[in-house]
């Protein structure tokens, strides 16, 4: 397993079957440097067009068409000391009768990012919010892997590659499997957040350029359908659609899946499990394709005897016990 440093000379503001920037094997750990929205990297400078420049491809060895791609966040670190976020509610998160009456025609706020102190505060706000401070939460807004059928998709979206799925669950410690739909997947990374509220929902979080570190493993055969996830807490599926209620549907019938293959549950017990135990997060309602996710927490299937090594934390994947 070999450990990669990588800095990108080219940026793509599309996940697609783009020529690979670095070949790297199973196993292997790579920290990236990404530009942030507009695509400015940690001095400030232009690198990049605006609109979530990804940094990558990754051509990850051994991964073929109906395997998985596992990418477990290791570090995210905001790279720099300044962020920005938008300042306006989309109108679609709002009724559509209510037109906002601003005292200002502010459009971008910067925030300062404190790393040692793990925080944010905005900058030059006066008032009430002028004292205001957040906790640093670093995320990734969008990442993925190639979609099928040659297709260059705009990181503004998402789907069943991944993409702009924009949820701030996606951080530190997570794992993430992708479905593979062509040789090496070219897994595509970038769009980090310092710190962003659930559905983005004024269009950003705040926009940092970060050093990631994540590394990868092919699962073969897998076979999935949507991105799955989890951390110590949660298996967790992404759904990516227009409207919301499709991606309840295709998050929901994924953990469905998820569940029944893992721990060999019958399809009435799964239903039962779920009624009363699933969770939902908000991801974007920003952007073209909305995604919700859906959450089953490890503490249910921990009280039936059926993780690893007896503790929620474990690591359950994606492939059902032999």
């Amino acid at each position: 397993m070999a450990h990669h440093r990588f800095k990108p000379n080219t940026y793509y503001t599309t996940l697609g079957s783009h020529p690979p920037a670095l070949n790297i094997a199973d196993g292997d750990r790579v920290c990236a440097l990404t530009a942030d929205a507009r695509g400015c990297d940690e001095s400030g400078e232009t690198v990049a067009n605006r609109g979530n420049p990804m940094s990558g491809p990754f051509f990850v060895e051994g991964a073929e068409p109906g395997d998985a791609l596992a990418v477990t966040l290791h570090r995210l670190f905001p790279n720099r000391p300044t962020g920005f976020t938008g300042t306006r509610i989309a109108p679609n998160v709002l009724d559509p009768e209510y037109v906002p009456d601003f005292e200002d025609e502010m459009d971008t706020l910067l925030w300062a990012v404190d790393n040692e102190r793990r925080t944010v505060r905005p900058i030059g706000l006066n008032g009430t919010l002028g004292d205001l401070e957040l906790p640093l939460e670093p995320m990734v807004g969008c990442f993925g892997v190639a979609p099928p059928r040659g297709q260059a998709i705009s990181t503004a979206t998402s789907s069943t590659h991944g993409g702009n799925m924009d949820y701030r669950g996606f951080g530190e410690g997570v794992t993430v499997y992708f479905p593979v739909f062509v040789p090496g997947a070219l897994f595509h990374i970038g769009d980090g957040h310092a710190v962003q509220g659930d559905g983005e929902i004024v269009g950003t979080g705040i926009e940092i350029s970060f050093e990631m570190e994540f590394s990868v493993k092919v699962i073969k055969g897998a076979d999935i359908c949507w991105p799955r996830a989890e951390d110590m807490r949660y298996l967790m599926v992404a759904g990516n659609a227009r409207p919301l209620d499709q991606c309840v549907q295709h998050a929901t019938t994924e953990m469905v899946q998820w569940l029944k293959e893992r721990f060999e549950f019958s399809t009435r017990e799964v239903h039962i499990l779920l009624g009363q135990a699933v969770e939902y997060d908000v991801g974007n309602v920003y952007d073209p394709a909305y995604t919700m996710i859906c959450k089953f927490p490890k503490s249910v299937l921990d009280s039936l005897g059926l993780l690893p090594d007896g503790t929620e934390t474990s690591v359950v994947g994606l492939r059902a016990p032999s």
